[in-house]
């Protein structure tokens, strides 16, 4: 893939300073930690290493050190393929389905107070939804297994919390006798049921952070601290169709690989949408999903930009990716052994490929195409010092 015509760490060393003098008070640590993060990602400032090839003895030019942060759009990819290789020994010889469930927009004024109470209650209201329905025998009737993962930003960079679900298709009888299939190869649970399940156990589970004194009502949602205000929008929004989407499934685990891949470790934008920035504008691609997906181009100015795209740092320690039902922790090895051996004894078994997934490291020999490795470490300091550093 071609490097980018800019990145939002060129943006942050242009209008960084402008930007923190107008929101560094309403900035957090975490928020601050990533700034400084993303901005010396990649530069002399964190240091560097020289890479040589095992093979041919081909040695690289100094590399500048990543800084690791998992809000920078450069330090994801080996994090990526590390979790999805993790992944690929756990997925089951099934087709599997892909549900996401989003929360009114009239909500975000919450969720800028409470960022871990609101994307806490969107994990379990989400999570207890699916795992209560699937194990209802009208619908599937079965323990299921859910890996989830929280998304906090729209295309336009706004808030815009929601989860995504990946889910096998059918899962462990009540008995864990026999695997269960779902009813209809194209439908998987009720998406009105799903929607109305989830609408209710998360308004419960705001009324009871309300009534327990943990949501901090500050700034615009400043009016919800009186609790009539507060329970006014909640019956406002329990007359609300509640957005649950669900799609048809997308094939066994190597089509799961490459879909999760698009969504496990991304960040609110990447570089590859960035199209321009003058200095005081920056210009980048968004799909417009109210019209069918259209490509847009939408021109912000550069305060603006940052300030929409760290909206979603997450609290400090806070897991975006989880597993629930037979795929949670604490007994995902025996389950999942228990699912193979079930699913292997179908008499209507789904033919999968396996190994499908490829996991690169951190990049080859452009000689010989061997697998490079580190064989020096570069302090900044020590890099300021070398004969060979370009300070140009």
């Amino acid at each position: 893939m071609s490097r980018p015509p800019v990145e939002v760490a060129d943006i942050l060393r242009a209008q960084g300073d402008r930007f923190l003098d107008r929101y560094e008070k309403s900035f957090g640590f975490q928020q601050l930690k990533a700034y400084r993060a993303i901005q010396r990602c990649r530069t002399a400032a964190l240091g560097g290493h020289v890479d040589v090839c095992p093979g041919c003895g081909y040695q690289a030019a100094i590399s500048y050190n990543s800084c690791r942060n998992r809000h920078c759009p450069k330090c994801q990819t080996q994090l990526r393929e590390r979790w999805l290789a993790a992944r690929e020994r756990e997925l089951l010889a099934t087709s599997y389905f892909h549900v996401v469930f989003t929360v009114p927009h009239e909500l975000n004024v919450l969720t800028l107070n409470n960022p871990r109470l609101f994307y806490d209650l969107l994990f379990s209201a989400s999570t207890q939804t699916l795992l209560e329905v699937a194990a209802d025998p009208k619908h599937l009737g079965a323990e299921i297994g859910v890996i989830s993962i929280l998304h906090t930003w729209g295309q336009n960079l706004l808030l815009h919390p929601h989860i995504h679900c990946a889910i096998p298709a059918g899962g462990l009888s009540l008995d864990h006798s026999h695997w269960v299939r779902p009813r209809y190869p194209f439908f998987f649970l009720p998406v009105k049921v799903l929607s109305r399940v989830f609408r209710g156990k998360f308004c419960a589970g705001l009324k009871r952070l309300y009534r327990r004194g943990r949501l901090r009502c500050a700034g615009p949602a400043r009016a919800l601290a009186d609790p009539k205000q507060f329970h006014r929008l909640l019956r406002r929004l329990h007359r609300q169709d509640w957005v649950v989407y669900a799609k048809p499934a997308f094939g066994g685990p190597g089509n799961v690989l490459r879909y999760l891949g698009r969504y496990t470790h991304r960040v609110a934008i990447s570089n590859h949408r960035l199209l321009a920035f003058d200095g005081e504008h920056v210009t980048f691609r968004w799909k417009d999903y109210q019209h069918g997906g259209k490509q847009r181009k939408m021109t912000l100015l550069a305060t603006e930009f940052l300030r929409r795209f760290f909206l979603h740092v997450l609290p400090k320690g806070f897991v975006r990716i989880r597993h629930f039902g037979f795929l949670a922790n604490r007994f995902r090895v025996e389950r999942l052994a228990l699912c193979q051996q079930l699913l292997a004894s179908d008499p209507h078994p789904v033919t999968i490929a396996q190994n499908c997934l490829e996991v690169s490291a951190n990049w080859h020999c452009p000689v010989c195409g061997t697998a490079m490795i580190i064989i020096l470490q570069l302090t900044a300091v020590e890099l300021s010092r070398c004969s060979f550093f370009d300070s140009s």
